[in-house]
């Protein structure tokens, strides 16, 4: 079967102009399983489970336009530890999209910025103007369900033995209109909690999960938004869901005029939703504009304030201009949903930071120690360094591989706890897996996995330890 001609088809992206299809980011289109892998170190015997990393990887070539992290079709990466010994397998999100282009062994969807959709006569009547879906950002699990998450839509489930594709997930219609790409698990009441943002009003809902996978509250609108935002990450604490508004808007006018598809429009300020778990009014907090991708962790204070730590960034990269650096730190933010105060301090002195992590098994509770990515020279390179950064002691260290590094994961072991992080040498492109002491990170890895194939720099991942 071969694709009818359509003459609004964009023609291909020039992979050579656009960073994120070259060097470390190209596409991997193999896949494979691989055992025995060669390890330099040791592999401790406490340590079983897998690591399960998602990223944006084209499943083709694309066309009309490559926009990072938004556009390219989810792969997902595997690196069990068990034994101590480690093994890889990788497979491709396959969406009804992929699975069409590979039936015709060639793209048919474009860019998510183009605004172009392929006709009925291209791609059938159920597919018909459509867009791609991109569940290509994070893999998390959940009540045994583990799901290959997007932006603002529902995940895709995933086979947990063979990475196979299974569909899409409503979580038992908790994620009927969507999900965050980002939920977060409750690891006191073992609850999922999630938000979707809309293109309609009104604009942004939230959802619970229950512990063993029923709906606990099904989309449930946020009151206070009067435009559609862009919103990619939250925070839990006990009492609340914690939403910052920054003031990225969806900006279809533009589209059709040939612009971009989000407009950075500081003048509205960043806007701070709390929202009480159990069901009351949103208490919003207004504040000046900034851009915030992840968040660490947050959590309630004696005196009713709830504390945030989270990457602050100037404003959000590619989708603003401006002749102000974009620098990025590691922020504090202290939010009184009474008063509707807020304070925003920095956290140590490095800028240039990204995908703050702490253990999971603290997310809504008070932590120590949170893990960035950086650079070893805040103004230039890739992403090269792990940051380990000591709360209560007031200090940072780092540990500089020479490769660029991925988001790292905590790990823990049944007699003690790790980091780990997935890297590529942007010389030889080889890829590889590290694991480190989770008290002493800085010392380097315990143990260094040589991965078969290259791993492109990706997103989001999550521990799964043994059964």
């Amino acid at each position: 079967m071969t694709v009818t001609t359509d003459p609004h088809r964009p023609q291909p992206v020039d992979l050579s102009r656009n960073p994120h299809l070259t060097g470390v980011y190209a596409p991997q289109r193999d896949e494979v399983d691989v055992a025995d892998l060669e390890v330099t170190g040791e592999i401790p015997d406490d340590l079983a489970g897998s690591y399960l990393r998602n990223g944006p990887n084209p499943r083709f070539d694309p066309i009309g336009s490559f926009v990072y992290p938004l556009d390219g079709d989810g792969m997902l990466h595997r690196i069990t530890l068990a034994g101590g010994r480690a093994s890889y397998s990788n497979r491709f999100v396959r969406t009804p999209m992929v699975e069409l282009e590979e039936q015709r062994g060639e793209v048919i969807w474009s860019g998510l910025t183009d605004g172009y959709t392929p006709p009925a006569s291209v791609v059938g009547d159920t597919l018909a103007n459509t867009t791609r879906a991109l569940p290509d950002i994070n893999i998390v699990e959940h009540a045994g369900r583990l799901m290959a998450m997007q932006e603002s839509d529902k995940p895709y489930r995933i086979d947990p033995i063979s990475l196979a594709t299974l569909g899409t997930e409503d979580c038992d219609g908790a994620m009927l209109v969507g999900s965050t790409a980002h939920p977060k698990t409750d690891p006191r009441t073992g609850e999922l909690v999630l938000f979707t943002y809309s293109l309609e009003a009104p604009y942004l809902t939230w959802s619970v999960v229950g512990a063993v996978g029923t709906a606990l509250r099904t989309p449930t609108p946020v009151t206070g938004l009067d435009a559609p935002l862009m919103i990619h990450d939250m925070a839990l604490t006990k009492k609340y869901v914690v939403l910052f508004a920054n003031p990225l808007v969806f900006d279809f006018a533009a589209v059709m005029r040939g612009g971009s598809l989000l407009s950075w429009e500081p003048e509205r300020g960043t806007r701070i939703a709390l929202i009480p778990r159990d069901g009351s009014a949103v208490r919003w907090i207004d504040t000046e504009p900034f851009w915030v991708w992840h968040f660490a962790n947050a959590f309630d204070n004696p005196d009713g304030t709830v504390t945030v730590d989270y990457v602050e960034h100037v404003y959000p990269g590619g989708f603003a201009h401006s002749a102000t650096p974009n620098t990025s730190a590691l922020t504090r933010a202290t939010c009184n949903p009474v008063s509707g105060a807020i304070t925003r301090t920095r956290i140590g002195e490095r800028s240039g930071l990204e995908f703050p992590r702490v253990d999971d098994r603290l997310l809504t509770e008070q932590h120590d120690r949170i893990a960035t990515v950086g650079k070893a020279e805040s103004d230039s390179g890739d992403l090269d360094s792990l940051w380990f950064h000591d709360l209560r002691a007031g200090t940072d260290v780092a540990w500089t591989p020479g490769v660029a590094i991925g988001e790292p994961i905590y790990i823990p072991g049944a007699e003690h706890d790790y980091w780990g992080a997935i890297g590529t040498d942007p010389v030889d492109l080889r890829s590889r897996f590290y694991l480190l002491d989770a008290d002493n990170p800085a010392d380097g890895p315990l143990a260094t996995v040589e991965l078969p194939i290259r791993v492109p720099a990706g997103l989001h991942g999550s521990w799964l330890g043994a059964p």
